[in-house]
């Protein structure tokens, strides 16, 4: 468990098992506590390096924007600093757009990626997700005051009293407008994304999100030789705020990290 200086910022991160190394970005108002169901599945079989972007967690905030493209150079910086050639990234939400950004802009680094309950573009979330988004400000991070997430802040940032900055910063990503449909059809790294059956994004933008990867355009032959090199799960019984408590999530990342793709 340490810090690294990059980009002007002091990133935490920790590490856990051996293996192929794996980098682990939690969803907004998280930590690396987010993903503690599944790190020790993940472990077993992968150096697991799980990290707090930006001011989140125990990484303190710095006067810059918080902006997808910006984290996901952190994470590259990262990768250079622990002199690693590549890793996979699997990344949750917010972490996911961080994950995807950093396979967009860092190619080379990224050798496999998985995203969890991520859009592609901002339209991709279903249109009350978008609005409860467009409220995100300070006068709502005070009212989460002595929410679970809250309380957790409070406890492992280096100052607590950023907490409604967090959420004023993370207000202004979310109202921002994106859609990298043209550089997800442009990726060519192996990509599995997962979704719960009742997400906060619809189905059509998961088919359609898949679609941009190479799948669902053909059929795959009898025997399966025409599959496409990315996945995609849907789980059930899960919602966007417990589809990272699942066993079912583990089973399904680490025989897409193992397995040999064509």
């Amino acid at each position: 468990m340490s810090y690294a200086d990059v980009n002007g910022l002091r990133l935490w991160y920790e590490e856990h098992g051996d293996g192929p190394p794996l980098v682990l970005l939690h969803g907004g108002y998280g930590s690396t506590e987010t993903f503690a169901p599944i790190l020790p599945a993940l472990a077993q079989r992968r150096r697991v390096i799980a990290v707090d972007l930006q001011g989140h967690g125990r990484t303190a905030d710095v006067d810059r924007p918080l902006r997808y493209e910006s984290m996901a150079d952190d994470v590259a910086a990262l990768l250079r600093h622990l002199d690693l050639p590549g890793a996979e990234v699997l990344g949750y939400s917010l972490g996911g757009g961080v994950a995807l950004r950093t396979a967009i802009q860092h190619p080379e680094l990224v050798r496999r990626l998985v995203l969890v309950s991520t859009p592609c573009r901002r339209r991709g979330w279903y249109p009350e997700v978008l609005t409860m988004m467009a409220g995100q400000d300070e006068r709502a991070g005070e009212q989460m005051r002595g929410t679970p997430p809250h309380q957790l802040y409070q406890r492992i940032a280096p100052r607590p009293q950023d907490w409604p900055q967090l959420w004023a910063k993370s207000g202004a990503l979310l109202r921002h407008e994106y859609d990298w449909s043209p550089e997800v059809a442009a990726l060519a790294v192996p990509t599995l994304l997962v979704f719960a059956d009742a997400d906060s994004i619809p189905v059509t933008h998961m088919a359609e999100f898949y679609r941009l990867l190479g799948g669902g355009h053909r059929h795959p032959g009898g025997d399966g030789t025409g599959r496409p090199t990315s996945r995609l799960a849907i789980l059930p019984g899960l919602t966007h705020h417990d589809i990272l408590t699942t066993p079912l999530l583990p089973q399904l990342v680490v025989p897409f990290l193992t397995h040999q793709l064509r």
